[in-house]
């Protein structure tokens, strides 16, 4: 089993969970397109957060494993793990402050970095979108750890543990936590990362200590009086991942792009389907992930490639694309039979989440939602 498997599905719940006690509290932020549809964005930042991010995060380890490989003396041969594992906590939070203080400095790795700041609402699933580039973009910083002699399973643990922190501290339920909000990153701190505001800008950009933005002067506190506002001015909101992926970098760059359809299009009946469908479609992500480099006769990029294509549909879906529908429900139909038939799958942890996405496409055709009238966008 992928050890990653299970913090995923955990993310997920945790995810599921939150979102549900805020849509009843009401707390979702400023009013702004995406006010009525906060379950859309939040399936937009689900979406963002897995299949092709995480390929690139493979990618960022392989590259960091080849670094280790072949630097030769290590400084810290032969020193005790724990010291070895501590050290490399600090040393990486200290490399993910500049990283993320220079993802909003410098055009194209803000171009990159804006991904996770387009969305308008404060909770867990923003914990979850990040660009799908970041993975490369953040190696440079983390390579003085490979070649101090960090192994590459501590570099991995240690990441973790960090990205675990930091996507709890996107919780839009936690309020002050006491004597942690002196010494570590918390929500409350973070939350004013996230400000429009022009007095919250380029603030906090530390990822798991408090220490470094105190250091480096880029601490800010909550203002009394000053409300938060998420986003980004100027950002059309898009739930396709994509577009919201694809449209920052093409913009750097001056090149062409497409017109959006408005975010939201769609019925009521309809989100609720759509969100069904992607939080299905997670569940048959972690088992891939849990399956990973187990699959004989290149199943692995055929049900990677299928889910990547789904991931796609829905983004489409969501922002009112007709055709999109008639997709979802395609692949979603196809999934089940293609690995639990055709290719004999006989795991029922892989074929329940499987059929459950082939019983949803069912649903999809039965609603027929590509025949329903557009509905005003919101």
């Amino acid at each position: 089993m992928n050890a990653l498997a299970l913090p995923l599905g955990g993310m997920l719940l945790a995810m599921l969970g939150e979102l549900w006690v805020l849509s009843r509290q009401q707390r979702l932020g400023p009013a702004s397109p995406a006010q009525t549809h906060p379950w859309l964005e939040a399936i937009a930042n689900l979406n963002s957060g897995h299949l092709v991010l995480w390929f690139f995060r493979g990618v960022e380890v392989a590259g960091y494993a080849w670094v280790w490989q072949h630097t030769r003396p290590h400084a810290l041969a032969g020193w005790p793990l724990p010291v070895v594992a501590l050290l490399a906590f600090i040393a990486w939070d200290f490399g993910f402050y500049w990283l993320h203080r220079l993802h909003h400095r410098l055009g194209l790795l803000w171009a990159i970095h804006s991904v996770h700041h387009q969305g308008e609402h404060f909770n867990l699933s923003l914990g979850i979108r990040n660009s799908w580039l970041s993975s490369l973009s953040s190696l440079p910083f983390f390579v003085p750890l490979a070649l101090a002699g960090v192994p590459v399973e501590v570099f991995v643990a240690v990441s973790s543990v960090h990205y675990t922190v930091q996507f709890y501290n996107h919780s839009g339920l936690v309020g002050s936590m006491g004597w942690l909000e002196r010494v570590m990153v918390t929500p409350s701190h973070h939350r004013i990362h996230h400000g429009a505001n022009p007095e919250y800008l380029d603030k906090n950009f530390g990822g798991t200590l408090l220490l470094w933005d105190r250091l480096f002067g880029t601490f800010q506190r909550p203002m009394a009086g000053v409300h938060i506002r998420y986003g980004i001015t100027g950002w059309r909101a898009s739930y396709n991942p994509l577009w919201l992926n694809l449209l920052p970098p093409l913009q750097w760059l001056g090149w062409p792009t497409p017109s959006l359809h408005p975010p939201g299009a769609i019925a009521a009946a309809q989100r609720r389907c759509l969100i069904v469908g992607a939080v299905l479609l997670f569940a048959n992500v972690v088992y891939a992930v849990h399956r990973q480099g187990q699959w004989p006769d290149g199943q692995q990029p055929l049900l990677w490639s299928v889910l990547a294509l789904q991931t796609l549909a829905l983004g489409a879906w969501a922002d009112g694309r007709r055709w999109a529908p008639a997709v979802v429900a395609g692949l979603g139909l196809t999934l089940p039979l293609l690995f639990g038939a055709w290719l004999d799958l006989r795991d029922p942890l892989g074929l329940l989440p499987m059929l459950a996405l082939g019983s949803h496409g069912a649903w999809v055709l039965l609603a027929r939602p590509w025949q329903a009238p557009r509905c005003k966008p919101a």
